[in-house]
């Protein structure tokens, strides 16, 4: 059984003064900046909660821009810098780099979810000023 479960969710709480409806606004913002991909078959599970990530992926290229393949080979490379900073807290900020991707490159996850795994690394890279 191979689980892909890609979810990074960061939040800016500047204070716990916060009202009730400002909480309700940040909630009703990260749900509708959601994205859930998922594949039963393949016991798979992209989950992706970023504030701006929708309203910055439709001024990307569309999906068909990419082939497959080339879109594997750099997820490939991001994910195995992805992990090397999540296992190294002390070298790279743990608040950015949570949780360890689990892509294996001998499956076929489709088209949709390697688009959408590049360019979740792509938006990352600009919103938080790092170079993967």
């Amino acid at each position: 059984m191979v689980i892909l479960i890609f979810m990074m969710c960061f939040s800016a709480c500047n204070s716990s003064k916060g009202s009730v409806k400002k909480q309700a606004d940040y909630y009703a913002e990260a749900e509708k900046d959601t994205i859930i991909i998922e594949n039963k078959e393949l016991e798979y599970e992209i989950i992706i909660v970023e504030t701006g990530f929708q309203s910055w992926l439709v001024t990307q290229p569309p999906m068909t821009y990419y082939t497959q393949s080339t879109l594997e080979v750099k997820n490939k490379f991001y994910v195995m810098e992805w992990n090397q900073r999540v296992i190294s807290p002390q070298r790279y900020n743990p608040n950015l780099y949570q949780w360890p991707i689990d892509y294996d490159q001998s499956i076929d996850y489709g088209m949709e979810v390697n688009y959408l795994l590049y360019m979740y690394f792509e938006f990352f890279q600009k919103k938080y000023r790092q170079r993967l």
